[in-house]
This record gives C-alpha cells, structure tokens and sequence, in this order.
C-alpha cells in the first residue's frame, strides 16, 4: 500500500472521527494519528489532507451542491461527504497529484468505506465535477500524454 494511500485512509477516518465527535482538539487529533501507527510520510500527507478539507470546507460543499442533481449535500453519509471533500481538494489544490489518480484513489476508498453503491456514487460525482472545472480535457491530457 503506497503512502499517499494510507494518508487518505487516515485523513478519511479523522475527518469522520471530527463529524462523529464535532470537532477534535490538537490533543485528539495526536491520540488519533497514535491511535493508527504510520510512517511519517503518510501521517504528514494525512495532516495536509485533513487540515486542507476543514479549511476549505464551505468551498469544498459549494462544488458538492452544485454538482448533486435531486440530492443535498445534508444526505451524503458521512464517508462518502468526506471522500469527496478528500478528492476535490486534492484536485482543486493539490496540482502535483494527477486527477486520474486522485479519482481512482476517492472510488477505491468509497468502495472500502462506504456502502454497496459508493464506489459508483462517487465516481458520478467527480466525474460531473471534474466536467463543470475543466479537468476532463486535463485528464484525456495526462492519459493521453503517457508514453506507450
């Protein structure tokens, strides 16, 4: 399991431990990261990944909203919310992760944390997200750029 993996694994448990408990305290958040010994790397790409989401937040739910047809952010369960807030900041502030990437890393976590249909629901919304900030040509870019 690659490190950037296991950061995402852990800022998706932290950010749902925060949503459960209402917040989470410098002291709670080192009992967390104790709580799920990593290598260094992978808790300092965790940090960023969770302190990233909570400060973007209210942007980060504004692409959600927009992007939901017939659903509210409000009715997202809390893994797949958290999932997707994951993805959009790495894709909206994190360049130098490849969209494709971050994209197939959010399903890969949806389809481990989440329910049946996450992994799919998950797909969808990026996807339309993806669509609605110009990342679709970036992603046929990269995907088309590869050497063969």
């Amino acid at each position: 399991m690659g490190l950037r993996h296991l950061g995402r694994e852990l800022a998706l448990k932290a950010l749902y431990r925060i949503d459960i408990c209402g917040g989470a305290s410098s002291d709670d958040l080192v009992l967390f990261f104790d709580s799920f010994p990593a290598e260094e790397s992978a808790r300092k790409f965790a940090v960023e990944l969770m302190e990233g989401v909570r400060r973007e937040q209210a942007s980060l739910d504004k692409h959600l909203a927009d992007a939901l047809e017939h659903w509210s952010v409000k009715r997202l369960s809390r893994v797949d919310h958290n999932v997707l807030r994951i993805a959009l900041y790495e894709l909206i502030f994190m360049n130098d992760i490849p969209a494709r990437v971050t994209m197939d890393e959010a399903i890969e976590l949806a389809k481990r944390y989440g329910d049946i249909e996450s992994g799919r629901f998950v797909n969808g919304v990026l996807d339309e997200i993806a669509g609605r900030l110009g990342l679709k040509q970036k992603l046929e870019d990269r995907i088309g750029s590869r050497p063969e």
